[in-house]
């Protein structure tokens, strides 16, 4: 085997690529990959299954555009797609070409065929965690208790004192609840969650590969479709495009799959950017904590992004005002001096969370996809 490149630092893990000679079966060498989790990571999302590669090995022949992957003695490899992510060639807000634009409505329609009693992969939530078929109701109760438990409840703690100047601490998620209930019941397929411009690679044929199935799970077909929206940040006439061909899509693979799906559109939307406002603020905060000198205009540009964060999330939340962007950025320089004030002092609390996940200040994509340095698993 040849040598070993890398490491690359993605959010999830640290990928090592190395060349296999013949293993295209066209004679030039193709370049996998192999990976490690990294420890300590915070999670933002739930998690469903209990192993990717599992997953993906399951998918293998139901969904195109899934990387090969291949065993090399204990170790499961991916093949490395040599190519370029979406976000590299259009850019965040950028109209993306029909013919890419395409295999991301055949993908919704190809994820939209996989039922739950169709997979094998091997799930880690219980029963007990999961809501009934069709209920989107309480397939929605659970990402908003995830939010509010696993993200915003155990990190108070840390960020109490920046909870507390952007108006976040103690605030009530019932708002939120009220705000996105009474959803119409849609049958339940497979949903890859996580769909934005860094997880596409578009190969040097045009080809459309999709990578970071790590949040996939079972639940409701809009889902997938808000939270891509949210990502993608497409121009508005183009959004508008991409949702009707996601209703044609899905409704011809899952017949009911897009009920109601204008009315309950928005209200899954006003969920993503609610569960934004923590997890962007999280986020932000730990990204700016790593750093020993920060030039005060990086961090006002910080403070306005989440400040357009924090107004966006305002209404399904129940805030009845906003900080100022200068009043934002003032919360967090104050943060982020006492995080460093404690670490002069020898006392590292809160910093264990974030040291295997660091991330230039610069690379944090506020109110969009995780915060990552290369587009790998």
């Amino acid at each position: 085997m040849s040598a070993v490149e890398g490491p690359l630092h993605g959010y999830h893990h640290v990928t090592y690529v190395c060349p296999l000679p013949g293993a295209t079966g066209k004679g030039e060498p193709a370049r996998w990959k192999g990976r490690e989790p990294r420890p300590g990571l915070l999670w933002f999302d739930r998690r469903c299954f209990a192993s990717e590669e599992q997953l993906l090995r399951a998918l293998d022949g139901r969904i195109d555009g899934i990387p090969d992957l291949i065993q090399v003695g204990p170790t499961g490899l991916q093949r490395f797609i040599e190519g370029k992510t979406l976000g590299a060639l259009y850019g965040s807000g950028g109209e993306i070409p029909p013919h890419l634009t395409g295999q991301i409505v055949s993908l919704f329609e190809q994820l939209a065929r996989v039922r739950p009693d169709s997979l094998t992969a091997e799930r880690t939530c219980t029963s007990a965690d999961r809501s009934f078929e069709g209920d989107t109701d309480g397939f929605l109760e659970r990402l908003i208790l995830f939010t509010q438990e696993r993200v915003y409840q155990r990190n108070r703690p840390e960020f109490e004192g920046l909870f507390h100047a952007l108006g976040l601490y103690g605030i009530s998620f019932d708002h939120l609840r009220k705000h996105a209930s009474g959803l119409t019941d849609r049958p339940f397929r497979l949903l890859h969650a996580d769909l934005h411009r860094e997880n596409f690679v578009v190969d040097k044929e045009e080809r459309l590969w999709t990578i970071d199935w790590e949040l996939a799970m079972f639940g409701d077909p809009l889902y997938d479709l808000a939270t891509h929206l949210y990502l993608m940040r497409y121009p508005a006439d183009q959004e508008g495009w991409m949702a009707e061909q996601w209703c044609e899509a899905v409704e011809s693979a899952a017949p009911g799959g897009s009920a109601d799906w204008e009315a309950d559109l928005p209200k899954l939307l006003a969920y993503k950017r609610a569960q934004s406002v923590f997890t962007d603020v999280i986020r932000t905060a730990l990204s700016l904590k790593q750093e020993r000198r920060v030039d005060e205009g990086l961090l006002a540009q910080a403070g306005a992004r989440l400040q357009k964060v924090l107004s966006a999330g305002a209404e399904p939340l129940g805030m009845s005002e906003v900080p100022t962007p200068d009043s934002v950025t003032a919360a967090l320089g104050r943060w982020r001096s006492d995080r460093w004030a404690h670490v002069y002092e020898g006392d590292t609390r809160g910093t264990s969370s974030w040291v295997a996940g660091r991330l230039p200040l610069q690379q944090v994509r506020v109110g969009g996809p995780e915060p990552s340095v290369d587009w790998l698993l």
